[in-house]
């Protein structure tokens, strides 16, 4: 009876080491701590391809991409140099868009400029991607003290309005594109280590976690392995979101004057030079601000569907 009792067991698959068929518990499987976002790869890009609006937001982020690594090849026109008997001409066959005060072609001005705003965004995003998750990561970590410390100036930063301390931080570095562009990540940064922080502190206590600490693993180690790559999908996710916001900020930057100087193709410093010109000729400020709406939206709109797709809860 007893032997019956034992094979029953063994073929239910019962607790104990005669669970697994082998018989040995270590040929069982155990966590690999590996991020479900890898392991189901595939399966969210099919989820990702059947949202509407994830497929529109990355269409959109596609054309803005190939429209920067193409600029010199669909740019009609050089974006800096025009002809003063051209200015402010409305848009018409020869200028798709018009032209601005100096006589330059305003669709060549925003084809080059897409490679400024995607730079910008990138940029900026990998300066508060970087920041934030080394210090979310490392104060969630080892907790006490310095987690207390560092999340009270996280707050502090998050009090200010993120334009007004990168109008601040501009101020002291200096006007210039690349201030522009370590301002924006610095005012990002407090974001990412908030969410970091959030996903450290649940990871940290799994099994798998406890486990390679306890047969011998150093804290380097089971940080960089087991516990960011799980915290993988909603870093994905803020990116893309914080692209299109970061380069809507660098452009009211240089629209104020503190980032993208003259005669730089850039769409907040094309709005700034051609504000006094709104009513005489609308289209100098509609379609550089069209540019600037389409990129956002567009990140926006992409980073809205990976949410969905890789969060379990809001999968429909």
């Amino acid at each position: 009876m007893a032997v019956t009792d034992a094979r029953t067991l063994k073929i239910t698959g019962g607790s104990g080491p005669a669970a697994h068929p082998s018989g040995d518990p270590a040929e069982a499987p155990q966590p690999s701590g590996e991020p479900e976002a890898i392991r189901r790869g595939p399966g969210v890009l099919r989820r990702l391809l059947r949202h509407r609006a994830a497929v529109l937001g990355g269409t959109i982020v596609l054309v803005i991409v190939l429209a920067a690594l193409l600029a010199d090849v669909i740019a009609p026109y050089d974006p800096i140099e025009g002809r003063l008997v051209d200015m402010l001409q409305p848009p018409s066959r020869t200028h798709w868009m018009g032209t601005d005060e100096q006589g330059r072609d305003i669709f060549s001005r925003i084809i080059h400029g897409s490679r400024i705003s995607l730079q910008v965004g990138l940029v900026a995003v990998g300066i508060s991607l970087t920041t934030g998750t080394a210090i979310g990561a490392v104060s969630a970590y080892f907790g006490g003290w310095p987690d207390l410390v560092v999340m009270r100036i996280i707050d502090i930063l998050l009090a200010f309005p993120s334009i007004l301390l990168a109008i601040a931080i501009t101020a002291i570095l200096g006007p210039s594109l690349t201030n522009a562009m370590i301002a924006v990540g610095i005012v990002g940064m407090p974001v990412y280590a908030r969410l970091v922080r959030a996903s450290v502190l649940s990871i940290k206590e799994q099994d798998y976690v406890q486990a390679a600490r306890a047969a011998g693993g150093g804290n380097l180690r089971i940080l960089l392995r087991h516990v960011l790559p799980n915290a993988l999908a909603p870093l994905i996710v803020q990116s893309t979101l914080s692209i299109g916001t970061a380069m809507l900020d660098a452009a009211g930057l240089s629209f104020l004057g503190l980032g993208a100087r003259p005669p730089t193709p850039e769409w907040g410093a094309m709005l700034s030079g051609a504000q006094v010109y709104i009513q005489l000729a609308p289209w100098v400020v509609t379609f550089p601000g069209l540019a600037i709406m389409l990129a956002v939206l567009g990140f926006n709109l992409l980073g809205d569907g990976l949410r969905d797709v890789l969060d379990p809860r809001l999968r429909r």
